[in-house]
């Protein structure tokens, strides 16, 4: 999976894990080795972490629920949150949270406000300035 801030033509992450299940959630990255640059974790329909039983510290992006063309807005930053110490109890309008290596929040240079999109096709941005996705088995969208 990629995520892309739209606003900016940046990437988050291009090799991006997703924990769907309540399980997975509370999982998350507890017991793993640190992420790659390009690495994260997609926790859908979450609006807080703990960062209890991690071995690295974590920027964390908190997006909205996606409007009807999959885009969601940055409604919350966490820069290193610290493993052991770090927890944020509740962002206001998070239904998902990125969890990333440290620095790829200020490398992407998002803010709160940005567009991002998360999913398993690149999308492009074309001419006329509407969002596009890629699908590397049936081509772009007519």
């Amino acid at each position: 999976m990629i995520a892309r801030n739209l606003e900016r033509g940046t990437l988050l992450g291009s090799s991006l894990e997703a924990a769907s299940s309540f399980g997975a959630r509370f999982r998350g990255l507890m017991g793993r080795p640190p992420l790659p640059d390009d690495g994260g974790l997609w926790l859908p329909g979450t609006n807080g972490i703990h960062m209890m039983f991690m071995r690295f510290a974590l920027d964390c992006v908190f997006l909205d629920r996606p409007d009807a063309a999959g885009q969601r807005r940055v409604v919350g930053l966490r820069r290193a949150l610290p493993p052991w110490r770090g927890v944020v109890w509740y962002v206001r309008g998070a239904d998902g949270v990125l969890e990333l290596p440290v620095g790829a929040i200020d490398r992407s240079g998002t803010v709160v406000g940005d567009r991002v999109v998360v999913g398993v096709a690149d999308p492009i941005v074309a001419d006329d300035g509407a969002d596009r996705a890629t699908d590397e088995a049936t081509g772009p969208p007519p």
